[in-house]
């Protein structure tokens, strides 16, 4: 079993999911618009051009996402952080420092007692991340 974070944006997913491929050294496998898909002419044109479904991974994880439609907007992400445990200091600060930029730092990466490099942020996007290395290897 896996489990999967997937994320849903007010029309800027590509933007978000473009920078993430960049930010996380990922591979964006998929990503396909609602014009794209087989169901292209049940949605309005001006949605066409809108994120149906996009998929990275991350060495052998899965981050996924869309966009919704304008008439069900989404609030915004609150109340969840995707966690990012990684294996060295270096690698910390390099995520972090991607993700921090145009982010709002809630905890700027430090040692913590339980880690060798610990912080928390709200991305451009207003996706949370806690970035995590318990050990320098």
């Amino acid at each position: 079993m896996r489990i999967n974070p997937y994320l849903i944006f007010n029309g800027n997913c590509r933007e978000a999911f473009t920078f993430y491929e960049q930010a996380l050294q990922g591979k964006l496998e998929t990503m396909m618009t609602y014009g794209e898909t087989p169901a292209a002419e049940h949605v309005p044109k001006e949605h066409h051009n809108l994120v149906n479904h996009t998929c990275l991974k991350v060495g052998d994880q899965m981050i996924m996402a869309s966009d919704t439609t304008p008439d069900r907007p989404t609030e915004g992400m609150s109340g969840c952080s995707i966690s990012l445990n990684v294996d060295s200091i270096a690698e910390a600060e390099r995520v972090f420092n991607a993700l921090a930029k145009d982010a709002r730092v809630d905890m700027p990466l430090q040692t913590t007692f339980w880690a060798a490099r610990f912080g928390m942020l709200v991305d451009r996007f207003g996706v949370s991340w806690m970035i995590n290395c318990e050990t320098d290897k």
